[in-house]
């Protein structure tokens, strides 16, 4: 690790959690969350499912929207807050349950084996599992981020990341609601020059071997997709030489963190570089 990066740890990491309708499985996300990290800021984006009351009486930061202002919204607020609160990185996961806690630490410890880059939950464990048409999404995105970018990522899509304080505190980054995130990853690699590492975790979905419930997601798989691909071109291309940086993308793997080898010799994105 660099002599001037701040090591990683559960006291000076901020959980953003954003919020909405999430009263089936909100508090069972929050008290995961604590038991893995000091600081947790929950954003309740205007829900009327009782979202905030189910977390009362919990050691964390709640911050709430009077009307519904999307999760772009929900992230700006949140990376504000934990900024004001002094933590050095954040980790985002989503409140309907779809991300485990317990991979808190493995992401702490890859972005202390990584200092300085984005680290993406990526749902590789049990891909098979993840419903064809939202693998078939995730890959189209990860194609058109990707170019943003300048390098091919893994699970552009996934909402478990760690973002470096570099990261959270640029400003201006366009977008809303689910382009947010997007945009992230892109304004990390071309504004902070920030690298993005795929660390393996599990796919989890409402599906007949997954014994947990799950709410109906928030995405919308063909109307956030266009959103988010055709918010992407238009940067490219108001950038000018969009064949020159889709070559460039594509003949730069992604990195992939999987330090145990778990992943030696699976079907993974052709090329992937697969840092140990």
């Amino acid at each position: 690790m660099p002599e001037n990066s701040v090591r990683l740890h559960r006291g000076n990491v901020a959980v953003v959690i954003p919020a909405l309708n999430e009263s089936l499985r909100i508090r069972e996300v929050v008290e995961g969350a604590l038991a893995q990290c000091d600081r947790v800021i929950v954003v309740d984006d205007g829900s009327d499912d009782g979202t905030s009351e189910c977390i009362a009486g919990l050691p964390v930061t709640l911050l709430r929207h009077p009307r519904r202002l999307g999760k772009g919204a929900s992230l700006r607020d949140g990376f504000r807050e934990a900024l004001r609160q002094g933590a050095r990185a954040v980790l985002t996961m989503d409140g309907d349950g779809q991300h485990s806690a317990e991979d808190i630490p493995r992401l702490l410890d890859s972005a202390n084996r990584h200092p300085g880059c984005v680290i993406i939950g990526a749902r590789l464990r049990k891909r098979r599992c993840q419903p064809w048409h939202r693998r078939l999404g995730n890959e189209f995105g990860d194609w058109g981020i990707a170019w943003g970018c300048g390098f091919r990522i893994v699970d552009s899509q996934s909402g478990q990341r760690l973002y470096p304080d570099a990261v959270c505190a640029l400003e201006n980054v366009p977008g809303e609601g689910f382009v947010f995130e997007a945009q992230m990853l892109i304004s990390a690699a071309r504004c902070a020059g920030a690298g993005i590492v795929s660390l393996p975790v599990e796919s989890r979905y409402a599906t007949p071997g997954e014994p947990a419930q799950f709410r109906k997601s928030h995405f919308r798989l063909w109307r956030d997709l266009y959103n988010i691909t055709s918010h992407v071109v238009l940067q490219i291309w108001r950038q000018g030489d969009m064949l020159h940086a889709y070559r460039r993308a594509r003949a730069t793997p992604p990195v992939i963190d999987d330090p145990d080898g778990e992943f030696a010799g699976a079907s993974l994105p052709q090329d992937s570089h697969q840092a140990g």
